[in-house]
C-alpha cells in the first residue's frame, strides 16, 4: 500500500477559514448525509440523504463520487467506528450532536477504509468543524481524536470483529441462528468489502463478446462482472445502444428461473426499477410491469427506452390488482434488503427487527394475490433481497400450506452455472454475500393444471 501521508497538526493551520481545500465539498456532503441519518429516529435511506446534500452542494462528478464513498464507508464500519471513538473521547460518544458525531465518524471512515491521505481526512474535518458554529468549539477534539486514530490505524483494523463489533446485535443474533456462527461471520466479513458492479446483457448469446469488449468477467450464471475502478457506467461501450444494464448477478437469477418463452403473458409485480422486466421482455414475452410508485415506474420507462424494449407499465397496488391469469408471475417483494448491505451498508443501521415482521405480513398478502394471477399450469417465482428466513424460506413454507394448488419446482444446478452451493435443501435459491453476490432468496412455484 502506498504511503498514506504524515498527519500534520491541522488545528495549527492558519488557512482553515479561506477558500475550499481540495475535496472539502465532498466531505461536507458526506458529513451532511451521515448526520441526517444518525440524527433521526426514522432516517431516510443513505441514497436519499446523499441526493439531498448533493443538490445543495453541486459537486463535480469526481467529488460526488468521493462524497458517496466516504458516506458508504462510514456505515460499512459504523459499529467499529462508534467503539473506536467512544474509547478515545473522554466523555464517550457525543449525545444530541449528530453533526459532531458525523464529522468524527466520516473522518474515521476515511482513515480506516479509504485510500486517501490521512492528513487530508484530518485537515478537512478540522476545516469543517471550524466553519460550523455547531462544531466550532470542538475543533481541537476533532483534530486530536482523528490524529490518534491515524496513528493507531493498523491496531484498530487488526482488532476488528465484523460480526460482534460491526453488525447490529439483533442482526448478528438472527444470522447466527439462521446460518450458524461460521457462515454468519463470513457474511459480516463480506460486508466490509464493496460490492462489484454486474451487468445483464440484453442478448444472452452476446455475453462473451461484451465480456471481452468491457474487460469483464463472465460469471457462471451469465452476468458480466466489471473490473474494479473502471470507467463511469454511461461512458462504457454498449451503454448508449442498450446492449446491457446494471443488475447484481444474484438479482438476475429469479427472472431466469421463470423460464419464459416468446409470446407468453408475464406479470412482473413490484417491478421498478425494471431490471427483471427487461430480462423478461428481452426473451420475447408480453410483459406487464406493475408497481405502486409512479416515480419509480418513470425510471422503469426510461430504462426500457434506453434498452429498446417494451412492456405495459401499470401503476397499481399489487395486493389488490386483478387481471386475467398470466402464464407466469414474478414477485420481487418489498423486504428488509439485508442481502444488499455490501451495496447499501446503511440498511443495517436504519432498519429494525420489527420491520421484518411487518414486511413479512405484506409479503404474505402479495404472495396470496400473486397466486390468483397465475393460470393453471403456470409458474410463480417469489424472491427477496433479504437474508432473513422470515422473508424467504418460512414465507414460502407458509404459502404452500395456504395454497395447496401450488408445488415447489426445485432449482437445478445447471440453472445457476453448476453452483450447487446456491441451492438449499428444499431446492430454493439462497445466495449469500460470502458467495460474492447480494443475498437473495428465490423459490419457483407451479400451479397444478
Amino acid at each position: 500500500m502506498a504511503s498514506r501521508g504524515k498527519v500534520r497538526n491541522a488545528a495549527d493551520d492558519s488557512d482553515t477559514t479561506g477558500q475550499d481545500a481540495a475535496g472539502l465539498g465532498a466531505r461536507r456532503v458526506a458529513v451532511q448525509a451521515v448526520a441526517d441519518l444518525i440524527g433521526q429516529e426514522r432516517p431516510p435511506a443513505l441514497d436519499e440523504a446523499l441526493a439531498a446534500a448533493l443538490r445543495a452542494e453541486r459537486l463535480e462528478p469526481a467529488d460526488a463520487a468521493l462524497a458517496r464513498a466516504i458516506a458508504v464507508a462510514t456505515f460499512r464500519r459504523l459499529g467499529q467506528i462508534r467503539f473506536v471513538l467512544a474509547e478515545r473521547l473522554d466523555k464517550g460518544l457525543p449525545v444530541g450532536k449528530p453533526r459532531l458525531l458525523a464529522l468524527l465518524a466520516t473522518g474515521c471512515a476515511q482513515i480506516l477504509d479509504l485510500s486517501v491521505p490521512d492528513h487530508a481526512a484530518v485537515d478537512c474535518a478540522v476545516r469543517l468543524a471550524k466553519a460550523d458554529q455547531r462544531t466550532a468549539g470542538f475543533t481541537g477534539v476533532v483534530n486530536a481524536v482523528l490524529r490518534r486514530v491515524a496513528r493507531e490505524r493498523e491496531a484498530i483494523l487488526a482488532a476488528a470483529d465484523p460480526l460482534g463489533g460491526n453488525t447490529p446485535d439483533w442482526l448478528a443474533r438472527r444470522w447466527v441462528a439462521s446460518f450458524g456462527p461460521e457462515r454468519a461471520a463470513a457474511i459480516a466479513k463480506a460486508h466490509l468489502t464493496s460490492a462489484a458492479i454486474d451487468l445483464t446483457p440484453r442478448r444472452e448469446d452476446d455475453a462473451q463478446r461484451w465480456a471481452e469488449t468491457l474487460g469483464a468477467t463472465l460469471l457462471p450464471t451469465g452476468s458480466l462482472r466489471l473490473p474494479p475502478d473502471g470507467a463511469a457506467i454511461p461512458a462504457l461501450a454498449g451503454f448508449g445502444e442498450g446492449a446491457w444494464w446494471v443488475q447484481d448477478a444474484a438479482a438476475a437469477i429469479p427472472a431466469r428461473l421463470l423460464g419464459v418463452t416468446e409470446g407468453e403473458r408475464v406479470l412482473d409485480l413490484c417491478a421498478a426499477p425494471g431490471g427483471k422486466t427487461m430480462q423478461l421482455a428481452s426473451r420475447g414475452a408480453t410483459v406487464t410491469a406493475l408497481d405502486r410508485s409512479a416515480p419509480r415506474l418513470e425510471r422503469l420507462r426510461e430504462n426500457l427506452a434506453r434498452i429498446g424494449l417494451t412492456a405495459e407499465v401499470t401503476v397499481a397496488d399489487a395486493t389488490a390488482y386483478q387481471a386475467e391469469p398470466f402464464d407466469a408471475v414474478l414477485l420481487d417483494a418489498p423486504c428488509s434488503a439485508t442481502g444488499t448491505i455490501r451495496r447499501h451498508p446503511d440498511v443495517a443501521w436504519i432498519k429494525e427487527e420489527a420491520d421484518i415482521a411487518r414486511l413479512a405480513q405484506l409479503q404474505a398478502r402479495l404472495l396470496d394475490r400473486a397466486a390468483t394471477l397465475v393460470r393453471p399450469g403456470g409458474r410463480l417465482v417469489y424472491c427477496t433481497c433479504s437474508l432473513e428466513p422470515d422473508e424467504g424460506e418460512a414465507q414460502v413454507a407458509a404459502f404452500l400450506t395456504r395454497n395447496p394448488a401450488f408445488v415447489r419446482a426445485a432449482v437445478r444446478p445447471d440453472e445457476v452455472g453448476g453452483q450447487h452451493e446456491l441451492i438449499d435443501a428444499h431446492g430454493d435459491l439462497r445466495t449469500l454475500p460470502s458467495h460474492g453476490l447480494d443475498g437473495f432468496f428465490a423459490s419457483r412455484l407451479v400451479r397444478s393444471a
